[in-house]
């Protein structure tokens, strides 16, 4: 039986420096993406929501994606909720902001909890495509409930709901499944090496050539 110091000590690993400039580095490649997407956004969210606008929460998935990847690339505690956050914070400081303001940095802080909360429960050791998805939806579901305080107060609970729905979809698909094989892609390259999912690229290379 695992005593409290093994357990503890697969939630309390250190970071390397390596961890560190990874975590920075996705930050500023998805602050990019988060504003370009938000620049692009009001026009594909106009499309989506004529018809009903709780569906423009498929369009939502995109901004929950460094998280996911963040957390499938590093696996320690901390590491998906950092990347979410730092690139938020990119999309709104550096890059000139986007039309949320500050409220930028608050989705990130609340996306980035949701999918930390999934490698939290899985005590950082399962990084398959099924807990990818899982962090995406958790991400969403937290971004969701965030929304319809910030942004959708007016709506009934029908649409609250249907808000979530759309929104859990897209992020099982858009950060979780699309994240998922973002990092499997990289890993094959050989830029992840230093990293767990390096190193299971390596394996999965072996086996088939066996």
């Amino acid at each position: 039986m695992m005593n409290s110091a093994s357990v503890r000590s697969r939630y309390l690993q250190p970071y390397r420096t390596i961890d560190l400039v990874t975590i920075a580095s996705l930050g500023v490649a998805f602050g990019v993406v988060f504003w370009a997407w938000g620049k692009l956004y009001g026009v594909l969210d106009l499309a989506a929501t004529i018809g009903y606008p709780p569906s423009g929460a498929l369009l939502g998935g995109t901004w929950l994606m460094a998280g996911v990847v963040g957390g499938l690339i590093v696996r320690k505690a901390g590491s998906a909720f950092a990347t979410e956050v730092v690139a938020a914070a990119i999309s709104m400081f550096v890059l000139g902001g986007t039309e949320w303001g500050f409220t930028v940095l608050l989705s990130g802080l609340v996306q980035g909890l949701g999918a930390e909360l999934i490698f939290l429960l899985v005590a950082y050791r399962a990084f398959t495509l099924p807990v990818a998805m899982l962090a995406g939806i958790a991400s969403a579901a937290f971004a969701s409930v965030y929304e319809w305080t910030y942004y959708y107060s007016d709506w009934d609970f029908g649409y609250k709901l249907a808000h979530l729905g759309f929104f859990a979809v897209s992020g099982a698909l858009l950060a979780g499944l699309l994240g998922w094989l973002l990092v499997r892609s990289l890993a094959a390259t050989g830029v992840l090496d230093a990293f767990g999912a390096g190193r299971e690229a390596h394996e999965r290379d072996v086996v088939h050539q066996d």
